[in-house]
């Protein structure tokens, strides 16, 4: 297969994200990341930009060795003398200059006509190439430039010593196939064009950024300016994850490799969003938390059957462990026993039916299922004693201006009894009205709250220590609601104390339940 060339640009146009400015140190080590995940080219910053980018690229120049190291510089003098300063000790120096091509630029920008376009951009390719062999020369705004001006610049780029040129669709304006007949157009019109490798650049306004370089491919480039997470100026550029990933997925149609190593791309995700502090979106293709996730009932048991039925990737490809299956509201059974037996739990139908009606419960609470929630439910419904107090219904009014009162409904043997209550607290209502309920004369000796599963809609399990008579019973209790929570843990520890008054043979070590 013909090898299409990875440029990284995440250093460069990436840190041009607003928010996304990374020191020296932090692009160093995203550059040896970068080289590690195997891209052809690293373009390092824009040393005139600033002191601090001059520096940054330099230290990435000293110790980069495979990939080429690029900065970039704009058709001046003095801009390509800041970048070959930057780059000249690296082991593989690019010169990246670039001109805006298109008609709204040069009038507006540029104040300058065709002609000196041409001229300029001449000038600085051979300036360059009098630096360094490897020199790439950009079009700004390609794809709004005219077609046969386009094709005058990059020949007479070529002619001056550009070893690439650099087709970019920079505002994001392009549609695939206007794109794609762009790039085939230059392919076929520029006589020299065989002399140097066409590149594509193109920025994702319109949410075509990777289908425009898909086009660019397919239409005879064969370099592509990528960044990790798509991210860049304004909506951002090509993903290298999106890229990368269309062209391994689909190579028996497209024909086209890379020289990534796929394992490091979701390492490298992360660290640019560790560095930049730009999270990446859930449902973000490839990379985001979501793209190997599986919630629907319909989906998991097709999954759990044949990963291919909804998974074109292996998630190991990118180097994640494994997909993963999101317990939540849309969870089929299938997925929920298949969770339970991966926790070590093999429940009998019955179990399995009961258990999966209150994991329901529970998922139109909350948006998702955590294990440690699925162990509370274990708790609670499998791993428990019989009740003899079930609670019905619960009901807390408190706040600054109100006495904290409590009405409660629970079924006591299979009765249903209601009263209410009062106490200093929301929960001290709720425990005072439920003693008066159940007659009990335990003593509480320990009372704590714990979050079992993070968000805002965590679940809080409360954990109370009832004695009474010489017996001692824990009781265990788990909710988004901390009340409720109180009051399940409070009515499971009593309860406990009713099996234990009911079965006194039972061991010393089982009357501390």
């Amino acid at each position: 297969m013909e090898e299409i060339k990875i440029f990284d640009t995440t250093l460069r146009d990436g840190e041009q994200s607003p928010g996304a400015s990374m020191n020296a140190a932090e692009k160093l080590r995203l550059a040896r990341q970068l080289e590690k995940l195997g891209v052809n080219a690293i373009e390092a910053g824009f040393p005139a930009a600033s002191t601090g980018d001059f520096d940054a690229v330099k230290q990435i120049a000293a110790h980069i060795h495979q990939a080429e190291v690029t900065a970039l510089a704009r058709a001046s003098k003095d801009d390509i003398d800041k970048a070959w300063g930057a780059i000249q000790d690296a082991a593989k120096p690019r010169i990246h200059t670039f001109l805006a091509t298109s008609d709204i630029h040069m009038q507006h920008k540029l104040r300058m006509n065709r002609d000196q376009v041409v001229e300029a951009a001449v000038a600085a390719v051979k300036y360059a190439k009098s630096l360094t062999p490897n020199v790439e020369f950009s079009a700004e705004d390609g794809s709004r430039s005219d077609r046969d001006f386009l094709c005058r610049v990059f020949e007479a780029a070529i002619d001056a010593g550009a070893t690439t040129v650099n087709l970019p669709d920079t505002v994001g304006y392009a549609l695939p196939d206007e794109f794609g007949e762009l790039v085939a157009y230059v392919m076929k019109h520029t006589p020299n064009i065989h002399r140097a490798v066409v590149s594509v650049h193109c920025h994702n306004d319109l949410g075509l950024a990777t289908a425009n370089t898909l086009a660019g491919i397919k239409a005879g480039a064969r370099q592509a300016e990528v960044t990790i997470n798509g991210i860049g100026e304004r909506a951002g550029n090509t993903s290298l994850e999106e890229l990368v990933m269309g062209l391994f997925t689909r190579r028996e149609i497209l024909g086209f490799s890379t020289s990534i190593q796929t394992r490091e791309i979701f390492p490298t995700s992360r660290l640019v969003s560790m560095i930049t502090g730009i999270v990446v979106q859930p449902n973000k293709a490839v990379v985001g938390a979501n793209a190997f996730a599986h919630e629907a009932g319909i989906h998991q048991d097709g999954v759990l059957k044949n990963r291919m039925t909804y998974e074109i990737m292996e998630p190991e490809t990118i180097g994640l462990s494994s997909n993963r299956l999101v317990l939540g509201k849309h969870s089929g059974r299938h997925a929920f026993k298949q969770k339970l037996a991966d926790m070590g739990y093999d429940l009998s139908e019955n179990d399995l039916n009961r258990l999966f009606d209150r994991f329901k419960e529970l998922a139109d609470k909350r948006k998702e299922i955590l294990d440690e929630d699925i162990e509370v439910l274990v708790a609670e419904e499998i791993l428990r004693v019989p009740d003899t107090f079930q609670l019905d219904y619960l009901n807390v009014v408190s706040g600054t201006m109100a006495v904290p009162t409590a009405t409660v409904k629970l079924k006591i043997n299979g009765e249903t009894a209601q009263s209410a209550g009062f106490g200093v607290g929301p929960i001290d209502a709720a425990f005072n009205t439920i003693a008066k309920m159940t007659g009990t004369t335990s003593k509480l000796i320990r009372f704590s709250v714990n979050a079992i599963s993070g968000g805002m809609d965590a679940q809080g399990e409360v954990t109370v220590r009832l004695q009474e008579n010489g017996l001692v019973a824990l009781g265990k209790g788990a909710d988004p609601d901390i009340i409720t929570a109180s009051a399940k843990a409070y009515l499971n520890g009593l309860n406990r104390l009713e099996y234990m008054k009911r079965n006194p043979s039972i061991s010393a070590e089982e009357r501390v339940l």
